[in-house]
């Protein structure tokens, strides 16, 4: 099973009250949308879904058994998670970045192999940065290194994926091509949960929401329930029209 739990969690964001308690179930298959203003806190609950930041109470389980009491590498073969900021730790190419999502595979001080190598040119590939291999990351723009971080954990094989905006930076091509991937791997299984800002590729590919308002309080469900107008307007403080294209719905602010 590849189950991500919240029981009774609060996460801990700075100068807030505790919030609203979550007490969820992300189930194998499922493509989650959290949604939200700016410091709502969906960043924070990312983390703490990771095992990064700890909870102010309650817990994250991982097919029933508690985050907290599983080892880093453990999780890391089951959990991997886009971040929203990336730093440069040192200088690397594409094809030695994306090899690092193997890394909670391997043994102390084991090479990577040649499946290793398959696997992350079957990535770059997939996420249109293969003829970028060589380049260090240093020389990529935005979207290509948001890409190239995406391609990482798909070279990692996680069976629970934390998507903070994966969409960040992308043009509207590799914006579609990322989100069918995501919807890809919960076709074939896997649980995904991403933070999003925009609220149409929500509407479109999410068939859960989870929406967090800036005072703590939160409300779940299928996306159908959720994707309600009254709600969405008071959660970003905007008025909203509302239309429907392809059989999903599409929402424009309105002045």
């Amino acid at each position: 099973m590849n189950r991500l739990e919240t029981q009774e969690l609060v996460i801990d964001v700075p100068g807030r009250r505790d919030g609203q308690a979550l007490t969820l179930s992300v189930e194998p298959g499922q493509v989650w949308g959290v949604l939200g203003p700016n410091g709502a806190g969906k960043t924070t609950l990312l983390h703490t879904l990771a095992g990064l930041r700890a909870p102010r109470a309650g817990q994250v389980l991982i097919d029933g058994r508690p985050l907290a009491a599983l080892g880093r590498r453990q999780v890391a073969q089951m959990l991997g998670l886009v971040f929203q900021e990336r730093h440069d730790g040192f200088p690397a190419t594409v094809r030695e970045t994306a090899l690092i999502g193997r890394h909670p595979w391997l043994s102390a001080w084991q090479m990577e192999g040649g499946e290793d190598l398959r696997l992350a040119e079957v990535a770059l590939e997939r996420l249109d940065v293969a003829h970028l291999a060589e380049r260090l990351v240093s020389t990529l723009s935005g979207g290509e290194r948001q890409r190239l971080a995406i391609a990482t954990v798909l070279t990692q094989a996680p069976r629970i994926w934390l998507a903070d905006e994966p969409t960040n930076h992308l043009d509207l091509h590799h914006q579609t091509a990322v989100m069918a991937l995501l919807a890809e791997q919960a076709g074939e299984g896997r649980a995904v949960v991403m933070c999003l800002h925009d609220l149409n590729l929500a509407a479109r590919w999410c068939d859960h929401l989870l929406l967090l308002y800036p005072d703590g309080e939160a409300c779940w469900g299928a996306a159908g329930r959720m994707l309600v107008p009254a709600a969405l307007e008071r959660l970003y403080g905007q008025r909203l029209a509302t239309a429907e294209i392809d059989g999903a719905p599409v929402f424009v602010p309105v002045r």
